[in-house]
């Protein structure tokens, strides 16, 4: 382990793990804190969203309409791949510091994506924007653990799943207004004083221990599992779409993740100050809200990108504002999160919720796995709203279990292993599920439209716009709706069958004191571990 030294420890009482509690601060200064964390949250959430609504003018304008994808691949591909660095370089060095460095490489993104004159240079500079936002969510949940002790932060966790439905909703629509009364240059450089009034108010306000530390970076382990991270990203975004999952290119990409992270857990096992302290999973409560943050972001992601492709297709809403689609589910969401929060801050009880969450989670899924061509609009906001308030029991209960069940020096580590669990697992969601959808899509086609060759086209026409659908005769609109339809049973079948697995993890969860509501003692926090 490495030497480490905190100042201004004495006056910070240590916990039964030998971790040191948050320094007692006052209500104003958390208040103040916390503007910065949430737009710097806003900031992370908010790119894609807003870049997606302008990139179809961005190829307009640039060319390479060839390379469009890459243009969200280079930044998820350095986003998930930095994450984890992060995590570690703040737990070493500072959380404050690598904070603020991750905010001004995001910001510096930003800039030079805004200035791109070629699409070449606009994917390398997304790709600089991805490596700074990889921190942007690692330090706001790192920080928001060092500052405020867990029995107290269910108090602050709506505002975090407020800015999670702003940025939903808002996204696209702050894209589309930009687009059109602006330039596209704009939705890069929108980023630059929300960036700039975040980093005033965690430079001003933000006061933690300055943190040294002696031990080297683990290098060898930050490389191998930025390759096997990276490979796993790859795998999700060309599967089925750029190359067949069969391929020579997936099977390659798939052998690289399996020896890449089979060689970074023995290189981890054996180096002074492991990347991620594999040790850390041996807490049964980590573990286990680990796998269930991989299956909220497999169910999320799913659902944030089919349920607006049936609302457009079948029910026939308008493309025009599409974040507002996926207002019901939100909705559900933050109420829940936020009665959720307060319940935790007054109880110190966390363990009911999970085992809610994931069964109201599997009911939603059932539920909008009944959709069809008759479904009204309000019926299937309904089926929206429980399986938002699913995750609404879940989104910021796991980070508070994770973050509940390491030392304080190990909170980055922590915080960043369950942000790269839920993205890992909305990567895989989107992937599955696309597969699923497709597949169902074109036998759906082939059965009503047998002798128009529309199996061919059937997973193709899912690429089509809503206009260019009704465009079509009557008998193939039909044919297709019905084929989304079947579609999305499959999807939301399936991740109620996956959701199932969230509902078994739930129950091994213990119920360990959350530290500031009293001291736990040191047996407790043995019970985790078992």
């Amino acid at each position: 382990m490495s030497q480490q030294q905190v100042e201004a420890s004495a006056d910070k009482p240590p916990t039964a793990e030998g971790a040191t509690e948050p320094m007692p601060r006052s209500p104003r200064e958390i208040r103040l804190v916390m503007i910065g964390l949430v737009v710097a949250m806003l900031l992370a959430m908010l790119d894609n969203l807003i870049v997606g609504t302008a990139m179809p003018t961005i190829v307009g304008d640039l060319g390479g309409a060839e390379h469009l994808s890459w243009v969200v691949t280079a930044y998820t591909l350095a986003t998930a791949a930095s994450t984890p660095i992060w995590g570690k370089l703040g737990d070493l060095y500072g959380r404050k510091g690598t904070f603020v460095t991750s905010i001004a490489i995001f910001l510096l993104g930003s800039a030079l994506s805004g200035l791109s004159q070629s699409m070449t240079q606009l994917i390398a500079f997304r790709a600089v924007q991805g490596l700074g936002a990889g921190g942007l969510m690692v330090g706001v949940m790192s920080i928001m653990g060092a500052l405020v002790p867990p029995r107290d932060r269910g108090k602050y966790q709506g505002m975090f799943a407020a800015v999670m439905a702003l940025a939903t909703i808002g996204g696209p629509l702050v894209g589309g207004f930009i687009t059109d009364h602006l330039s596209w240059h704009w939705t890069f450089y929108i980023n630059l004083p929300l960036g700039i009034l975040a980093l005033g108010f965690i430079v001003v306000t933000l006061k933690l221990p300055t943190v040294r530390s002696s031990a080297k970076i683990d290098y060898v382990g930050a490389i191998l599992l930025t390759v096997g991270i990276t490979s796993l990203v790859l795998i999700t975004t060309w599967g089925g779409q750029q190359y067949a999952w069969g391929s020579k290119q997936i099977l390659g990409l798939a052998a690289l993740a399996v020896a890449s992270l089979i060689a970074f857990c023995y290189v981890e096992q054996r180096v002074e100050e492991p990347m991620l302290p594999l040790g850390l999973f041996r807490n049964l409560n980590f573990a286990m809200v680990s796998l269930i943050g991989f299956i909220v972001g497999f169910a999320m992601f799913g659902a944030v990108t089919f349920l607006p492709l049936y609302q457009q297709t079948v029910q026939g809403a308008s493309a025009t504002n599409s974040g507002l689609l996926l207002m019901p589910m939100m909705f559900g969401m933050l109420v829940v999160s936020l009665v959720v929060g307060q319940v935790v801050t007054r109880t110190g009880k966390y363990r009911i919720f999970p085992i809610i969450g994931t069964l109201v989670m599997v009911g939603g899924s059932v539920l909008l796995s009944t959709l069809s061509t008759d479904t009204t609009r309000f019926t299937s906001s309904c089926y929206m709203v429980v399986l938002g308030a699913g995750m609404g029991f879940l989104m910021q209960i796991t980070m508070l279990v994770a973050q509940n069940s390491v030392e304080l020096k190990d909170m980055g580590v922590a915080s960043s292993t369950a942000t790269l669990f839920r993205t890992i697992g909305g990567s895989f969601g989107v992937a599955l599920f696309g597969a699923l959808f497709n597949n169902r899509v074109t036998e759906t086609m082939k059965e009503r439209l047998p002798n128009q060759a529309s199996g061919a086209k059937g997973g193709g026409m899912s690429q089509a716009s809503p206009e260019a659908l009704r465009a079509l005769p009557a008998p193939v609109q039909d044919a297709y709706h019905h084929a989304v339809s079947n579609g999305m049973h499959t999807v939301f079948l399936w991740g109620a069958v996956i959701s199932v697995v969230a509902v078994a993890a739930s129950l091994f969860l213990r119920e360990v004191p959350l530290r500031g509501a009293g001291k736990p003692d040191e047996q407790s926090l043995e019970a985790a571990a078992v």
